[in-house]
């Protein structure tokens, strides 16, 4: 598969697609918190943003479906045709939104509850795609494009987003998102198309996956790496504009954020993992998080750090410090997912990650607006400096192969 556009065409792909989802992600995430709550939402009706994260949490249980239909036996690979019709889905979805308005917020989530079904479905074909075609070459490349991607596409989705919202009126905002989606997915759809069928006896199966040593350690390192980095991630826009910045500063700041030290701290984290390895980059990762958000907390709590000065640091250090770590985890999930069924494996771990992401996320969301932001962000410094130790112990451990085959 990696040759029919070349590596660097298959990384490009990938890549634009990798964006895409990111742009919807960063419109859910940090667009759609900010305008709620500059039209004075409360927080832990905001903190229900969280609930879209469940199809990410659950599409391990359509995974294998989706992957035995990607690669049927004696079939073309069909990641192409789940990609463009995943992609109309959302596209259709943003349509809708910009025409509902960012309230009444009920109907707004169940469109993009659909967006995000779509989306998660796309992933998976794209996951094990990118496993299978850079399955000769060195993963860091579809790595950097995965971790890279994520963040221009918030920048777009959190940043360009924001201020088109802000210039334009949010009509204008989600429709141009839609156009933005259906541009990056065009070079997929021309490069990643299967020429010539293929022989596959292997049936992708979740049964096999958990089987593996491998995915099994890699969940337990998943959940306790998101429990220490992304506990707090959907508040730091509320803070932002309660610490009195309108949506466009939040827009210009995110999007500034992920596309500079969000890809330096991506850049850097994958040094890092050549020279000193995963364990160092994810522990190193989290004690900078903990760190940030015990500033931040303190900031919250009237001590010595002024709101207004501490909001947009936090939020920009946050950017770069969960890119360095990620690289390093996702570089590792690619390495313990098997390419014959990688959509499946690599799923699994995203599950993880997105399933203590919506638990975290909710009681986030009652906590800072039952108790404060201080309290809050105290208590999530907390989680992080407590998870560290076990991130470091787990992240060590070299589980043992158990014949993990390759095509």
């Amino acid at each position: 598969m990696a040759r029919s556009g070349g590596t660097w065409g298959v990384v490009g792909a990938i890549g634009g697609i990798y964006i895409a989802q990111s742009v919807i992600a960063g419109v859910t995430w940090s667009g759609l918190p900010g305008v709620l709550r500059a039209q004075k939402l409360p927080l832990d009706q905001i903190g229900l943003i969280s609930v879209l994260v469940l199809p990410w949490a659950l599409k391990f249980l359509w995974a294998p479906r989706v992957e035995r239909f990607r690669l049927p036996d004696g079939g073309r690979d069909r990641s192409v045709t789940i990609v463009t019709l995943g992609a109309a889905v959302v596209i259709a979805a943003l349509f809708v939104v910009g025409l509902i308005g960012p309230s009444p917020v009920l109907p707004v989530l169940t469109v993009l509850m659909v967006a995000a079904f779509a989306t998660a479905t796309v992933d998976i074909a794209c996951d094990g795609y990118a496993v299978a075609a850079l399955k000769d070459t060195q993963y860091g490349w579809g790595n950097a494009a995965q971790v890279g991607g994520a963040y221009l596409g918030a920048a777009i989705g959190g940043g360009v987003f924001l201020i088109l919202v802000d210039r334009a009126g949010w009509l204008v905002g989600a429709w141009g998102m839609a156009a933005v989606i259906a541009v990056l997915c065009v070079p997929f759809a021309i490069i990643a198309r299967a020429k010539t069928a293929q022989a596959r006896p292997h049936q992708p199966r979740l049964r096999t996956a958990l089987a593996r040593a491998e995915v099994r350690q890699g969940l337990l390192v998943a959940a306790l790496y998101v429990v220490a980095q992304k506990t707090a991630m959907g508040m730091f826009g509320p803070y932002f504009i309660d610490a009195g910045y309108d949506l466009g500063q939040l827009g210009l700041l995110s999007g500034v954020g992920s596309l500079t030290l969000g890809f330096a701290g991506a850049m850097t984290g994958g040094a890092v993992v050549r020279r000193f390895g995963t364990r160092v980059v994810l522990a190193g990762a989290v004690a900078l998080q903990a760190l940030i958000l015990g500033v931040v907390g303190l900031s919250a709590a009237g001590g010595v750090f002024a709101a207004a000065t501490v909001a947009p640091i936090a939020m920009v250090s946050s950017a770069a410090v969960m890119a360095f770590g990620f690289v390093a985890l996702y570089g590792q999930f690619m390495n313990w997912s098997d390419p014959r069924q990688g959509g499946v494996d690599f799923t699994l771990f995203q599950c993880m990650d997105a399933a203590v992401s919506m638990v975290s996320g909710m009681v986030a969301g009652v906590i800072a607006e039952h108790l404060g932001y201080g309290f809050f962000f105290g208590v999530a410094c907390a989680v992080s400096l407590a998870a560290l130790p076990l991130i470091w112990r787990v992240s060590g451990q070299r589980a043992p192969q158990q014949g993990m085959a390759h095509v």
